[in-house]
């Protein structure tokens, strides 16, 4: 439930971190604002954070000025820690100040991978939580004993996350529907051209057939099946026996719709799995090739270096900002399977 005081506004404070998704902000922010103006009162107010109460500059390049420092925020009744492309906050210290004000009684929730820095404050421990999904992978591997979902956003008890994106305006409208009923959510929805507000445990990505473009309910069925055995890859013969189809006809949904042999598809998912784990970890190349289901450390660089133009060990020093997006497995797929 949304902390609040009997007649007045429920103070909302965003904590934006290096790097933060200006996305997410603002699908966070401009619903409270909507909120407001239709009801004519101020139902919502709010003010910007930062660790050191210096501007701080988005993943896009914005900066945004900042009210205050975390430590001066002395109480509100919200927080979300917005988080970015870079998941955690190296070399920030301020998770005592989040136990802090959750002591006071303060409902603290996290957006995109602002779910890291909850996780790091001990926060996150015996509830239930989300991240972005391209993240998914790297937060059960740092941190195994947590319960994550990959649900659009978790509200459990005094904690909130949420995957990031405009999964954000939903989780806000959710707040909305707490604090003034479900009509006024769905005006503030209907402001933004989103005219189905979505439930928590919606899911996070397109259904596979969106996803990948493809018709075959047994094609989707086997790419999950990869998806769920990226460590330990399934041959082909044993991807048709789980499926109940014959080896060839595997060979032949992956040719007939995806233009990709299946093995070329599979290493595709395994390498770009391998890629979120070198930019965002500092688990050894060994030990990462291993993650992804390479037992040959040369097998998995020279791999890598067909697939992204550039050895693992050099990924790691190449900046944030001249980093590529993760590209679809589908789309570079293709160029895998081309050049395998």
């Amino acid at each position: 439930m949304v902390m609040k005081r009997a007649g007045e506004p429920v103070r909302m404070a965003f904590l934006l971190v290096p790097q933060f998704s200006m996305m997410a902000f603002s699908a966070a922010l401009e619903p409270l604002r909507s909120a407001n103006r239709l009801a004519e009162r101020r139902l919502f107010e709010w003010q910007l954070v930062s660790p050191d109460g210096q501007p701080v500059a988005a993943s896009n390049g914005i900066s945004i000025a900042a009210h205050a420092a975390i430590a001066q925020l002395d109480r509100t009744d919200m927080l979300a820690v917005c988080g970015g492309i870079e998941p955690g906050a190296r070399g920030q210290k301020f998770h005592h100040h989040l136990r802090r004000l959750a002591r006071h009684g303060a409902m603290i929730g996290a957006l995109s991978t602002g779910s890291f820095i909850l996780a790091e404050a001990g926060l996150l421990a015996n509830r239930r939580c989300t991240v972005h999904w391209e993240y998914a992978e790297l937060f059960r591997a740092r941190y195994p004993t947590l319960r994550i979902s990959q649900d659009l956003y978790v509200v459990d008890r005094d904690v909130f996350t949420c995957s990031g994106g405009t999964a954000a305006l939903d989780l806000m409208l959710h707040f909305i529907g707490e604090v003034s009923g479900p009509q006024l959510a769905m005006s503030v929805a209907e402001q933004f051209i989103h005219p189905l507000i979505r439930r928590q445990e919606d899911q996070q990505r397109a259904q596979m057939h969106a996803r990948y473009g493809i018709a075959s309910p047994k094609l989707a069925q086997i790419i999950r099946l990869m998806e769920g055995a990226l460590d330990e890859p399934l041959n082909v013969q044993a991807i048709a026996d789980k499926v109940a189809i014959s080896a060839r006809q595997v060979e032949r949904l992956f040719r007939k719709q995806l233009e990709i042999s299946p093995r070329a598809f599979y290493l595709r998912l395994r390498l770009d799995k391998a890629r979120t784990l070198l930019r965002h970890t500092l688990s050894p190349v060994r030990s990462v090739a291993l993650e992804c289901g390479f037992n040959s450390t040369s097998h998995f660089c020279h791999a890598y270096k067909r697939v992204f133009g550039l050895a693992p060990t050099l990924e790691r020093q190449r900046l944030p900002e001249q980093r590529l997006p993760v590209d679809t497995a589908t789309a570079a797929g293709a160029q895998a399977g081309r050049s395998a």
